[in-house]
């Protein structure tokens, strides 16, 4: 996905309490811009806790889930930051998924719509973070 920003406002809306909040989680609080630092996201749905493994400024960040959802716990969500011209490239995983199964699949899903709130955000101010964010199925 490529965002009409620098990668340092990207890096920004994945690193503070507050650009977490208005992409992903309106309940976020924690530290995200040190490494160790410990994010906890709740949604209208329960909730998790991330911790931060890797940053590196404008480029990476990379992050550990400590607890929620066992079939999220262990898994990393990992990204990675380009600028290309006036946009900043991001190359967005959640691996280490024990097994596929159906809550991978409605993540996947969600992802999308999260990754698309970030470009919103950066790009425009507002980005449409849970509860305001497009439901897909029953499990939200």
């Amino acid at each position: 996905m490529a965002i009409k920003s620098s990668t340092a406002e990207v890096y920004s809306a994945l690193t503070s309490a507050e650009g977490l909040a208005g992409w992903w989680a309106t309940d976020t609080t924690g530290k995200g811009n040190d490494v160790g630092g410990i994010l906890q996201f709740r949604f209208a749905a329960g909730g998790f806790d991330l911790k931060v493994i890797e940053l590196d400024p404008g480029k990476h960040v990379q992050w550990e889930v400590v607890e929620g959802p066992e079939e999220w716990v262990g898994t990393r969500v990992d990204w990675s930051l380009q600028q290309a011209d006036d946009y900043a490239v991001v190359m967005f995983e959640h691996r280490g998924w024990k097994e596929p199964v159906e809550f991978m699949y409605h993540c996947s899903t969600k992802w999308a719509i999260f990754l698309m709130s970030l470009k919103s955000l950066v790009e425009t101010g507002e980005g449409a973070p849970d509860p305001r964010d497009v439901k897909i199925d029953n499990w939200n």
